[in-house]
């Protein structure tokens, strides 16, 4: 993830939960007071979000000391301490909820898509994302998903051309949507077709395509239909697929299998926070 845009996300954040001052703590504890804060895993799952932690707080206080137990992609257990941070009690407060909760959102986004890659068991097919993610959250959950082992789709409407049923509705055929998007779009940017049929399959390779989609089609289907396709095109599965029916399409004709649960239902890792004071300032 590009570190400006994550700074610049962290600070929104940040300023969103706090606002002109925290009326709990800036209230109660001198600016002298220091404390030490530990995060630790309460679940099993796949750790993401050590920048977060690392960039989140020293936002907050320049002074802040940030000792890292546990790095991306790394594995967690019950029990596992994932970082200890130091500094001024007032700061380690103010950024204990938004940096835990992208941390534990971001973790369970990388255990899912771990979970999925392992469960799939497949070296030719990659798992990709989609652009089911939260607003706002976009880039934090792409890179978890990397994170987790996965890959990552198109970014958005800007990186890539899809064409999906209305797109061809309109133009009233695959190859006539195609052509229409050739004439203007850069040699840049790869074109996928989403197709739900063989008829829209034979089309799409007729028409040139980077890229075919088999839409909520079988295991059984996309066997057959896989072999309409060359190998000089891209193949991938969506729609429909869950974490139960991801073994079936094991050994597939694919390159890619793409899953908008990994983002849109993932739960969250259940963290800790643990604060103690400290009675001397440490510079």
């Amino acid at each position: 993830m590009n570190q400006l845009t994550r700074k610049r996300k962290l600070e929104e954040f940040l300023i969103e939960d706090i606002g002109d001052y925290d009326c709990s703590s800036d209230l109660l504890f001198p600016e002298d007071q220091w404390g030490r804060i530990v995060f630790t895993s309460k679940s099993a799952g796949t750790f993401c979000g050590e920048h977060i932690i690392r960039d989140g707080y020293h936002m907050l206080h320049p002074a802040i000391h940030v000792d890292l137990h546990a790095g991306d992609g790394d594995l967690l257990s019950s029990g596992k301490p994932l970082a200890t941070i130091e500094g001024p009690i007032t700061e380690l407060l103010k950024g204990e909820r938004v940096i835990l909760n992208l941390v534990q959102r971001l973790s369970g986004i990388a255990t899912l898509t771990h979970e999925a890659v392992h469960t799939l068991a497949d070296e030719n097919i990659r798992i990709c994302d989609t652009r089911k993610t939260t607003p706002g959250l976009r880039a934090f959950e792409k890179y978890a998903v990397r994170t987790g082992g996965g890959f990552n789709h198109r970014n958005g409407l800007y990186d890539a051309v899809m064409l999906k049923d209305n797109h061809i509705a309109f133009f009233g055929s695959i190859k006539k949507a195609v052509a229409a998007t050739k004439d203007k779009i850069g040699h840049m940017v790869k074109i996928e077709v989403e197709t739900e049929t063989e008829l829209q399959v034979m089309e799409a390779v007729e028409a040139g395509v980077d890229c075919i989609m088999f839409d909520n089609r079988s295991p059984a289907e996309i066997e057959y239909l896989s072999t309409l396709v060359p190998a000089s095109i891209t193949k991938e599965a969506s729609g429909g697929i869950t974490k139960f029916t991801l073994p079936d399409y094991r050994g597939l004709n694919l390159d890619y299998i793409s899953l908008g649960y990994l983002t849109h239902s993932a739960p969250a890792l259940d963290f800790s926070a643990r604060v103690t004071s400290m009675k001397e300032e440490v510079r």
